[in-house]
């Protein structure tokens, strides 16, 4: 029986399927935007009404910045950046950990109408290098121990933090440090003398790098209305105005899933983060006894280590507090669902998918009978649309049928930076966003990922692309050719695997291998297992038949 849509559009209200135009609309209810165009983020944040006091706690040092706090700040060093120069369309370079200064910094430079780009404080030089030639940065923010990473760069610095005490002993770094976020902090704004321009929704606010399957880190760009429907997909999706919840953040705040919730999103309704500045399970699970944390977001191998350690975890700590785990990065299988269920019977887990494309919005679980359709990714989020298209035809497929998954929304981002064929490859004039991924949508409306048409590998949540490690393979004096795939592992997800052709007459090692793209790379993008071949299988256009190495790679396991 199908049900008419407010468009007139005959919709099968089971799978949200509209017969006429291939089309799946998602069942939940559509979230309200703002129809005010001269809005930036940082301001619909600010001016939405809630009962919360804390808005961030440092879980190392116990500091805290009630909302009150954050926004006078925020308000200082918009005035202060302003002072500097700093104007609408700018871009400016955050290099940092986790901090509840993360989000002060965002905010300051989205309310200018300048562009905020984040970089990963584990990326090498070179890779962060490439970042800064590419967006162009007139400033960056960054601690005193990253200093040497954009030592290189003639950026001036702003620094982060109190211990500047450990600034490296670098004359040429130091005469560029401008002044530290702690004194704009404390400075009283001047709104008087503050050049305001008029800042719209549709303006750039964010520059977040995405890789690619050609190995070439892309410039991902993000307007205000995609992160005001972000903000308002979180805050419904958890029913946050119903009352004070704390969240656990520690996942990075560099990258989309952080950005979106932590440092923007639960801003906006009352909620306090508790902000882990890196990852370690012992400190985490403290945290959520000694700030009785509700929610734990998190990847699918933390979620693995909670399982596996779960009748020492639940005699060292305090976990009474907590309802909920959202998980990102990958859909959860049964095993892995039920043994969680069985382990901490009182928690939902909870799942979310999407992309740095999408502003971290795609799909969710907002049930444990939701979670409970073992591997899917979730139902469509709210005023999401999709498309499921035969990647060889262009044909749009009906329920149960796979394809590409096709998404189309008000969180799509606008494009690809300063690459038009990239974008053009991506995102089609209709605005639908192709996403690489490999899907179906059932009966009931259940996405549900089966492969993936990028070939991106997933490390602990972060996404590696194998053309970029075979591109600085082939720089090796000793090697030929070379193909990178995910070796599958219970612990990662998936880590990169190297099949090496030597050239002849060497005896390279898989160690020396392993050794020469650590010197090169981050840590979570090493390759670290080798295996040595005659040639690397090939279609006859050249292009790496990466699944029969995955096959000959897993068929000794």
């Amino acid at each position: 029986m199908a049900q008419k849509n407010y468009s007139g559009l005959m919709i099968d209200p089971r799978s949200g399927f509209c017969r006429s135009n291939s089309t799946f609309y998602s069942k939940r209810n559509s979230i309200p935007l703002p129809s005010n165009e001269s809005l930036d983020v940082t301001t619909f944040i600010s001016s939405r009404a809630h009962h919360g006091k804390t808005a961030f706690i440092d879980a190392t040092t116990g500091r805290r910045l009630s909302f009150t706090e954050v926004w006078r700040a925020v308000d200082s060093v918009a005035s202060c950046l302003s002072d500097i120069g700093i104007r609408k369309g700018h871009v400016v370079l955050l290099l940092s950990p986790n901090s509840i200064f993360f989000p002060i910094v965002c905010l300051s430079v989205m309310s200018l109408g300048a562009i905020i780009t984040t970089t990963n404080p584990l990326n090498t030089t070179r890779e962060i290098s490439k970042q800064i030639a590419d967006s162009k940065p007139v400033l960056a923010f960054t601690i005193p121990q990253l200093i040497p990473k954009i030592g290189h760069s003639n950026l001036p610095i702003v620094l982060i933090g109190e211990d500047l005490h450990s600034i490296p002993p670098d004359s040429t770094s130091n005469s560029r440090i401008v002044t530290t976020l702690e004194s704009m902090m404390k400075k009283e704004p001047s709104k008087s003398s503050r050049i305001k321009e008029r800042v719209t929704q549709d303006d750039t606010a964010t520059l977040l790098y995405s890789s690619g399957t050609t190995g070439a880190s892309k410039g991902v760009v993000s307007s205000h209305k995609n992160l005001i429907a972000m903000v308002q997909t979180v805050v419904s999706r958890f029913r946050l105005e119903e009352g004070e919840q704390t969240f656990i953040c520690t996942v990075p705040m560099f990258h989309i899933y952080g950005l979106a919730a932590f440092a923007t999103g639960l801003l906006a309704s009352g909620s306090t983060v508790v902000v882990l500045s890196k990852f370690e399970i012992d400190e985490m699970l403290l945290a959520i006894g000694k700030y009785s944390a509700t929610y734990l977001p998190l990847v699918p191998p933390i979620l693995v280590a909670l399982v596996n350690n779960a009748d020492h975890i639940k005699k060292k700590y305090n976990l009474r507090t907590l309802h909920s785990v959202l998980s990102g990065g990958a859909p959860l299988g049964k095993d892995l669902i039920e043994g969680f269920v069985e382990k901490y019977s009182t928690v939902t887990i909870l799942q979310g998918y999407g992309l740095t494309e999408s502003t971290g919005i795609g799909a969710s679980t907002d049930s444990l009978e939701e979670s409970r359709r073992y591997g899917t990714a979730g139902l469509l989020s709210p005023s999401m649309e999709a498309r499921i298209v035969d990647p060889e035809s262009g044909e749009v497929l009906p329920v149960n049928r796979t394809g590409e998954l096709w998404l189309r929304g008000p969180t799509i981002m606008k494009g690809y930076f300063s690459n038009e064929e990239a974008t053009a490859s991506t995102l089609d004039s209709d605005g639908w966003l192709r996403t690489g991924d490999l899907c179906y949508i059932d009966d009931d409306g259940f996405i549900f990922v089966v492969d993936r048409l990028k070939e991106l590998i997933k490390y602990k949540g972060y996404q590696v692309p194998p053309a970029e490690l075979e591109a600085l393979l082939l720089t090796h004096p000793e090697i030929a050719d070379a193909a990178v795939i995910p070796f599958p592992d219970k612990e990662v997800g998936q880590y990169p695997m190297a099949y090496v052709v030597r050239k002849t007459g060497n005896n390279l090692s898989d160690t020396a291998v392993m050794d020469y793209i650590a010197k090169q790379v981050a840590p979570y993008k090493r390759i670290r297992r080798v295996a040595f071949v005659a040639s690397i299988p090939k279609n006859p256009s050249g292009k790496i038949l990466r699944k029969d190495l995955v096959k000959l790679a897993t068929s000794k396991l």
